[in-house]
């Protein structure tokens, strides 16, 4: 099944990478395979580096990769569940050492090369530098940084399908987005609550580990108003 890019946000899409869309729960990085499927359908890595990975890793090399990310994971889901539905404030910053840690460790530079097809002549790109496959993980960490910077955490929601665990960014005009997607949850949570509603954030669906911790620090900034995050990456 094709992972689920619903929440309209693409740091809340990777907490969503776990999921039961019917009835049997599906986690799309379950392994290191899953991890490059789900890198590649959600257009955080380019095919080549995929690809790349794919074929010149060590046995069990991308399999721990995948484990790190679901570590990462999990442990971010903890502070969306906590600060969801509320603006964001400055005393969060402690909690996202973990993070900052992995944004350190990128190694994003610019470049002058050809404009995009729609124009003529340079445009500066940025590029990163791919040195193992651990830096699969760089992208999806840069992802949950724009999250937390320039996203509304007030808009920020659980869905109020029954046993759903997905997350989304409440974007409609009246902020009154319930459901995840009406195919998977609003059709059947409309007929079973006669538009009552069932709200909940179904935690006790999603299991794992509640700590993440790749190594370093970092000095710059990211931030954009709600909350800053300290990093040398830039978005």
């Amino acid at each position: 099944m094709p992972a689920l890019f619903v929440a309209d946000a693409p740091g809340l899409d990777f907490l969503n990478s776990v999921a039961t869309p019917v009835d049997t729960p599906l986690d799309w990085l379950a392994d290191g395979e899953g991890l490059l499927n789900w890198l590649g359908q959600a257009a955080l890595v380019p095919h080549e580096v995929l690809e790349r990975f794919r074929n010149e890793a060590m046995p069990g090399e991308l399999d721990r990769v995948a484990a790190q990310a679901r570590d990462l994971r999990e442990w971010f889901r903890g502070f969306v569940r906590a600060h969801k539905g509320r603006p964001l404030i400055a005393e969060a910053l402690a909690e996202l050492a973990p993070l900052n840690r992995l944004l350190e460790r990128d190694e994003l530079h610019e470049v002058v090369g050809p404009a995009t097809e729609a124009a003529h002549g340079l445009s500066l790109q940025t590029v990163r530098r791919w040195k193992s496959p651990e830096s699969l993980l760089l992208p999806i960490g840069g992802t949950l940084a724009r999250l937390l910077t320039g996203e509304d955490f007030a808009s920020v929601k659980a869905c109020e399908g029954p046993n759903c665990t997905l997350l989304f960014a409440d974007h409609t005009r009246a902020r009154n987005r319930r459901w995840c997607s009406m195919e998977l949850c609003g059709n059947s949570g409309r007929a079973s609550t006669g538009e009552a509603g069932s709200v909940g954030d179904g935690d006790a669906a999603v299991s794992g580990v509640a700590s993440f911790q790749p190594v370093q620090q970092g000095d710059g900034v990211i931030g954009n108003g709600n909350v800053a995050v300290a990093a040398r990456v830039h978005q």
